[in-house]
């Protein structure tokens, strides 16, 4: 069954994936992408010159993943109009609206606007395959930036949650020595089942010292100045955890440390496949919200 979606602001994942709905013989009504240039030969893309065109004949809105960076405006990098987050919130009024990394206070503004918001990125079936990509891109950020190969490298990967098991996982595929570092005593033990080296995260120092590659993915500080100070010079270090990061990004840069902090991987390193799990994941929440 079709439906009429609005697609408004975004990045490339969001471009893609109003083409995938589109070729689904779905009508999608755009605003704030009038500079992607791929969706002007697609049929049932529909351009909008006005923000209340673009949704008032629609059942879903989709917005950017992240919405927002500054607090008042939602991501719309192709495009030359600034939108609002609070235009955006007037015009929707009673829909559902589908996007990612949704602050408290836009939820308070939903609310006063009747509107449904549903924050993509806290859904389980996207983040889990949203790991992929983000290994895969850690992995091609580590050959890219490194002068050895990966095979026999010593790695430490910092955190084992979702990214931390499929990074492992994939690094030890090309016989990378994989250390994983974690503070919970069944973390340290699933470590140990996987195959890998254990070590406990309040115990790092010294032992920094024995790594080619570094690479983070816990969302707050572990690699302290006190710990950085262990690093091997010509170790690489990827910090994948969001602002502001697992790694003191002032030592680093008083050490002239290496160091990628790649934010975002899915939306860089696979567009397109990152654009078929949000579609996907799409279509698993309207079946909950219709019950269809």
């Amino acid at each position: 069954m079709s439906m009429n979606f609005a697609v408004i602001g975004g990045d490339l994942r969001i471009i893609k994936l109003a083409k995938m709905l589109a070729e689904e013989g779905n009508a999608v009504y755009t605003y704030g992408l009038e500079k992607a240039e791929e969706l002007k030969t697609t049929k049932n893309i529909i351009f909008c010159e006005k923000l209340n065109r673009a949704i008032e004949d629609t059942e879903v809105v989709i917005g950017p993943i992240p919405f927002s960076s500054n607090g008042e405006d939602i991501n719309s990098p192709f495009s030359e109009n600034t939108i609002s987050i609070r235009e955006l919130m007037y015009s929707i009024n009673a829909k559902i609206l589908i996007a990612g990394s949704i602050t408290p206070e836009i939820y308070d503004l939903a609310n006063d606007e009747y509107i449904e918001i549903i924050d993509i990125m806290k859904r389980e079936e996207l983040a889990v395959l949203n790991t992929i990509s983000t290994a895969e891109g850690a992995i091609e950020i580590a050959i890219s930036n490194t002068n050895k190969i990966i095979h026999g490298s010593q790695v430490l990967i910092l955190g084992f949650g979702r990214i931390g098991k499929v990074l492992a996982r994939k690094m030890a595929g090309l016989s990378a020595k994989i250390t994983c570092a974690a503070r919970k005593d069944e973390d340290l033990a699933w470590i140990k089942a996987y195959g890998h080296k254990a070590t406990n995260i309040n115990t790092l120092g010294s032992n920094l010292s024995q790594y080619d590659i570094i690479i983070n993915t816990v969302p707050h500080l572990i690699l302290t100045p006190e710990r950085l100070q262990y690093v091997n010079q010509e170790c690489l270090l990827i910090d994948l955890a969001s602002n502001p990061g697992g790694i003191d990004k002032k030592t680093v840069k008083e050490r002239e440390l290496k160091l990628v902090w790649a934010l975002a991987l899915p939306g860089k390193v696979a567009p397109v496949t990152t654009a078929e799990f949000i579609k996907d994941t799409i279509h698993n929440i309207l079946k909950e919200v219709y019950k269809k």
